[in-house]
């Protein structure tokens, strides 16, 4: 069978990164997640993948899906027929993994991206892909006209930093202003991350390079009156009952990341916002 070459834009292609990841991780006798799809599609895909072998932070885009798939969980469990949208949806496999046969599904990503997704998933009744940019309130407009009376999630994996500051404040008002009381997963990455790019290990593979920083995302509770930050973690400070549940070479290897105080790590934070 023929490989797909995936023709990608300069931060789009930074979604291989994660989607290798949970490949690799797939194939471990014990691993932080199972991600069969994830295998499958990249076997499928005409890319020079090796460029990200054994990087350790490849580990910190697992534990992320650990915690965001989480946070998706629990909003499930409290409202199995809400929404959950996916900002910057990539080729991931969340509603794989944490679907729960009743909440409503949308993906969005920029046209590229959905059409390299389309030859690996299928929408359904509930789940719908959008083609779009995250700054376009269009997209805001169609998942309203589906599925107005929420309650929703919105999770923007690895997306946000990618866009300049005013972007990011202008697609927390669109969420906030059309979908009040909503509640909002992303991540941040302070001055001890972004002022390293150039140095980081995965992303020096590829061109991309964040443009927004947050230097401590309790801030962002001041951009909007009435928004509140839920949970702010770092990859070594992580949710006990999650960090439990993990095998124990990684529960070792977050421990000694939290003794290094890398600023790499400790510079990069997992957030939940519940937005007025």
């Amino acid at each position: 069978m023929d490989r797909e070459k995936p023709h990608l834009g300069t931060v789009q292609e930074t979604l291989l990164i994660p989607l290798y990841a949970r490949a690799v991780e797939n194939g471990r006798e014990q691993p932080l997640l199972r991600d069969t799809r994830a295998e499958e599609i990249v076997a499928a895909l005409d890319y020079d993948f090796a460029r990200f072998d054994e990087l350790p932070s490849l580990t910190g885009t697992l534990l992320r899906a650990r915690l965001f798939d989480r946070w998706v969980s629990d909003f499930l469990s409290t409202h199995p027929g809400g929404t959950v949208v996916e900002i910057g949806t990539g080729l991931n496999t969340r509603y794989e993994r944490v679907d729960n046969g009743r909440a409503r599904w949308f993906e969005l990503d920029l046209p590229d991206v959905i059409d390299l997704r389309g030859r690996f998933f299928t929408d359904t009744p509930r789940r719908t892909t959008i083609a779009g940019s995250v700054t376009d309130g269009a997209w805001v407009e169609a998942v309203a006209s589906q599925a107005a009376d929420g309650p929703h999630l919105f999770v923007a994996e690895a997306v946000l930093p990618y866009l300049d500051a005013a972007d990011v404040h202008r697609v927390v008002d669109l969420l906030a202003d059309r979908f009040p009381g909503s509640l909002l997963a992303l991540d941040t990455a302070g001055p001890g991350f972004f002022d390293t790019q150039e140095q980081h290990d995965a992303l020096s593979k590829v061109t991309a390079r964040m443009r927004w920083y947050c230097p401590d995302p309790a801030h962002l509770a001041g951009w909007l009156p009435g928004t509140e930050v839920l949970a702010s973690h770092t990859l070594t400070s992580l949710p006990e009952p999650l960090l439990a549940e993990l095998p124990l070479p990684y529960q070792q290897m977050i421990a000694d990341l939290a003794v290094q105080q890398l600023p790499q790590v400790e510079g990069y934070h997992l957030n939940i916002l519940h937005l007025p």
